[in-house]
């Protein structure tokens, strides 16, 4: 049985990680403390599982204290790289969440020190464990489409999901890196996933014109005493639950330690990221990607197209309806009917348990490289920081600029 520690208690923390440790994985793992900067937020997670767990805000302590086989990062995502590699120096494996940092500096950081230990950093990307995407990559890999030639990937983010990102800490560049590392880092792992294959050079555009100041309306600090609140669609109550864990007592319940804001408006002007983006990647076999997010659609939907010599793929997931589809070069089209599937339960449509399983209880084989080691992750968060630094200074951004020291190989 392995022992585990967690930092970061978040909601993603409690929800997909303490909560599923002590409830389900009891009989392989153990969960020994929680760390978090916020102590009331560390503490509630053991009145959330009905189980004392021990609490810390010093990270090295508890490591001293419990001298973990594995640490779980769930960090906002700018410390990351601080707890993975306080992590592996004290002698431990890491399962981090995506994204596996924000910053090229300190994608080398963390890539140095996980060499120089010899320890392990995993990286958590679900969506390669949805079963939508799993048929995808299972028909790729069948080999029916040939050599992979373009890629066409827009997301699409309602004004309901997109618009929790620019309440949250998320919304700030230094937390976040933006939605291009945060969030579109779960894209383009996918895409390289999908065509095997990794992304050499990148150019993007972005903007930000329906959140922060870019909106230019009234509003108030926080909805909870928002002037605007009976009127604004957007109106969040924070004395609510969201998947069983109560929103007041995780977040509310705790400001007055660090001031943390999870109802913030959506329209304040520290908002600093981008609500809609685009960005075009060449890959290293030759494939072209364009890719795009928006953060305000009406509907909230994924398209992919994938273009191969010998036909085009082409997915959606528009009003939780999958279509998969193949075009032949003979003229014929053959739908992959998925009116059948059923969403499997747990969080992002079973994802997240199927990922559990693979990181809690082992896992004997894995045909289609689901888990995640840090190249993986370098490679995901290295097209957002190629993107942003392609936006900053309106040029093109060669990944070996900033990943050449450790992957020589790149083009």
């Amino acid at each position: 049985m392995k022992k585990y520690v967690l930092v970061g208690t978040g909601f993603r923390g409690l929800g997909s990680y303490i909560e599923p440790l002590v409830k389900e994985y009891g009989d392989c793992a153990e969960l020994a403390a929680v760390c978090d900067l916020n102590l009331k937020r560390a503490r509630f997670a053991s009145e959330h599982v009905g189980k004392v767990i021990p609490a810390y805000t010093d990270f090295d302590q508890m490591l001293q204290d419990h001298k973990p086989d594995v640490v779980i990062v769930t960090t906002k995502d700018s410390m990351h790289e601080k707890y993975i590699i306080k992590a592996l120096e004290f002698g431990c494996d890491v399962i981090t969440e995506k994204p596996m940092t924000t910053t090229a500096e300190m994608c080398a950081n963390i890539l140095e020190a996980e060499k120089r230990t010899g320890h392990k950093v995993t990286v958590t990307f679900n969506l390669r464990f949805m079963n939508f995407y799993v048929k995808l990559k299972e028909l790729i890999s069948s080999g029916m489409l040939g050599d992979i030639l373009s890629v066409h990937f827009e997301w699409l983010l309602d004004t309901s999901h997109g618009a929790d990102y620019f309440r949250r800490w998320h919304s700030i560049r230094e937390n976040s890196g933006s939605l291009l590392i945060h969030k579109s880092t779960h894209h383009f792992d996918l895409a390289n996933w999908l065509i095997d294959d990794e992304p050499v050079k990148v150019n993007a555009f972005g903007t930000r014109r329906f959140y922060g100041d870019g909106a230019k309306r009234e509003h108030g600090e926080r909805c909870l005493t928002c002037p605007y609140k009976k009127t604004c669609e957007f109106y969040m109550n924070i004395d609510s639950e969201e998947n069983g864990i109560s929103l007041k007592k995780l977040y509310q319940d705790c400001e007055d330690v660090d001031g943390y804001l999870r109802d913030r408006c959506l329209f304040s002007d520290v908002i600093d990221i981008e609500d809609s983006v685009s960005v075009s990647v060449k890959y290293a076999k030759g494939a072209v990607m364009s890719y795009s997010l928006t953060a305000h659609s009406p509907y909230e939907c994924m398209k992919i197209v994938i273009n191969g010599k010998n036909g085009r793929l082409e997915a959606d997931n528009a009003f939780n309806v999958e279509t998969i589809k193949f075009y032949n070069r003979e003229g014929e089209c053959v739908n992959y009917d998925r009116s059948h599937v059923k969403p499997t339960a747990g969080g992002h449509g079973g994802a997240d348990p199927a990922l559990r399983d693979h990181l809690f209880r082992g896992y004997t084989s894995d045909p289609l490289h689901q888990m995640a080691d840090t190249r993986a992750g370098a490679m995901s968060i290295g097209i957002g920081i190629a993107a942003n630094k392609s936006m900053a200074e309106d040029r093109a951004v060669y990944l070996k600029e900033f990943l050449g020291e450790f992957y020589p190989e790149m083009k």
